[in-house]
């Protein structure tokens, strides 16, 4: 009897190690430098991103007839917005952070504790862009204002905006 005891419990260990040998760790993404994917409620697996956690979705910017494709973190909560990208040393060229709010508002956003310069780019409810402030500088905690009501602001690397054509009256979808 304790035979048997034996042998099914070292099956069993030798199938989940097999099981967990074959499955992703949550490691691996990062350690390649891609954003790493975590299950969804349903089937379908999200993007994040490796350093900060939060999702990552694609974002289209229409200027001049063109699409412009930018891959974007979402800060959706208020502990998410308020951190931003703060402490943050760098961004890619095609990567930017949303911060969609749950109702249309003025907005103001300042660079406390930001490293890198960014271009602040307020969307209004029409999901064009009202104004952008354009290689905020780091650390400045000046107030940077939307030119009326907003649904979201989306962050670039400073000076992004412009070397894209991007300008106010821009269509931005996501």
């Amino acid at each position: 009897m304790m035979h048997r005891a034996i042998v099914k419990a070292t099956v069993v260990l030798a199938m989940s190690v097999g099981i967990t040998s074959c499955s992703p760790s949550p490691g691996d993404a990062a350690a390649s430098g891609a954003p790493a994917a975590r299950a969804d409620a349903g089937t379908q697996l999200q993007k994040r991103h490796r350093e900060s956690g939060l999702p990552v979705i694609p974002l289209t910017l229409m200027s001049g007839g063109q699409a412009i494709e930018i891959s974007v973190e979402v800060a959706r909560s208020r502990v998410e917005q308020a951190k931003g990208l703060m402490f943050r040393t760098e961004m890619g060229a095609s990567e930017g952070m949303l911060f969609p709010f749950e109702e249309p508002r003025e907005a103001s956003f300042w660079m406390r504790n930001t490293v890198i310069p960014l271009d602040i780019i307020f969307v209004g409810t029409d999901r064009r862009i009202l104004n952008i402030e354009a290689d905020a500088v780091p650390y400045s905690e000046d107030k940077r204002r939307s030119d009326g009501v907003a649904i979201a602001v989306l962050e670039l690397n400073g000076g992004r905006a412009a070397e894209l054509g991007i300008a106010p009256g821009d269509k931005v979808d996501w």
